[in-house]
């Protein structure tokens, strides 16, 4: 019966698209290692990673190599990680809470990051023995069980836990906006500002092996639970009447998605609009099966954090731009036409 499935020609179609799909996350992912301020051949760039993976001994300038494994690539990977795991969050939480404008911090997680990040930079909390993202990561798994405890104690039902993200992110905005007002100095409220808005600025290796397992795991989850998911767009009592156990895999779906986005928000700090729009821009192309819609969601949040992340870089010669004001300046006029064109999901 398995052989039977492997020779099949939807099965053999399926592998075909998910191989050209990772060529071209890869491809795109040379491309980013190769633009900056300093360009680099993207045979230099292959040649370095095969260098690096296979000891290949290609001749590379050790400059150019340095930049491109050191900076460029884990930035890239990272970049890659984060946008296809707020975008899988993003479809998620839209099924769930049959919402078309949820998005990952729609739960407060974002809101939450900020406040823990600028707890341990300007209060000093910790005592130097946390870092910025592990404050963050912290301030963000607070808010969740904040707004969860707060979901409950409200009542059931999606319209709770919508109220109770939109209150914690404001009474988390708050504690940030009043942290940096009362304590910050002017250097510290400008790195603040700028994290706040995304920043790939500081990503390296280590943060490559937190982000792009959270990712694949996560979509792994996610896809899991597919028809679950087809059977939420219709309706919590509509999945129940299927069969699904809906406590069980409403409370799993949210956790990964409140999981991926505080992991990501801890290591990249707040990018908007990845996990609102790029959901909708993929039901252009496959509609609303979550067998499909998650993982081609996964792909364009990848490639577009990247891309993303490519102009932050150049778009300005000699600064780099957070990242979070690239994705608004092409997210909200891309809502927009899709919002004209009246393919939002009801």
């Amino acid at each position: 019966m398995i052989g039977n499935i492997i020779s099949s020609p939807v099965f053999m179609k399926r592998i075909s698209v998910a191989f050209a799909a990772l060529m071209l996350l890869a491809a795109v992912l040379a491309v980013a290692a190769s633009v900056g301020e300093t360009a680099i051949p993207v045979g230099t760039v292959i040649n370095t990673i095969a260098n690096h993976l296979w000891d290949a001994g290609h001749p590379v300038d050790a400059i150019d190599a340095g930049i491109i494994w050191n900076y460029r690539l884990s930035r890239a990977i990272v970049a890659a990680s984060c946008g296809a795991a707020l975008a899988v969050s993003g479809a998620v939480l839209q099924a769930l809470l049959r919402n078309s404008l949820a998005d990952p911090y729609l739960l407060g997680i974002s809101a939450g990051a900020s406040t823990g990040a600028v707890s341990i930079v300007i209060l000093g909390l910790g005592a130097g023995m946390l870092s910025l993202s592990l404050g963050a990561f912290i301030g963000a798994v607070a808010a969740f069980a904040f707004v969860t405890l707060l979901a409950l104690q409200a009542g059931r039902g999606t319209g709770a836990i919508i109220l109770a993200g939109i209150a914690g992110s404001q009474m988390f905005n708050a504690l940030t906006s009043f942290i940096v007002t009362k304590s910050a100095s002017a250097e510290q409220a400008r790195g603040i500002m700028f994290w706040l808005l995304g920043n790939l600025s500081g990503v390296r290796w280590p943060d490559v092996w937190l982000a792009l397992p959270v990712a694949l795991v996560g979509l792994v989850v996610c896809l899991w639970h597919a028809r679950a998911l087809d059977a939420f767009t219709f309706g919590r009592e509509s999945a129940a009447s299927l069969g699904v156990p809906v406590r069980r895999v409403y409370a799993i779906l949210i956790a990964a998605s409140a999981m991926m986005t505080a992991v990501m928000v801890s290591i990249v700090g707040s990018i908007g609009f990845v996990g609102l729009v790029i959901p909708h821009a993929a039901r252009f192309f496959v509609g609303t099966r979550h067998g499909l819609l998650l993982p081609l969601s996964a792909l364009i949040g990848a490639l577009f954090l990247v891309c993303a992340d490519v102009i932050s870089r150049v778009i300005v010669p000699g600064q780099v731009l957070p990242i979070g004001v690239i994705t608004a300046l092409v997210g909200a006029p891309a809502f927009a036409l899709i919002l004209c064109h009246g393919r939002i999901l009801r």
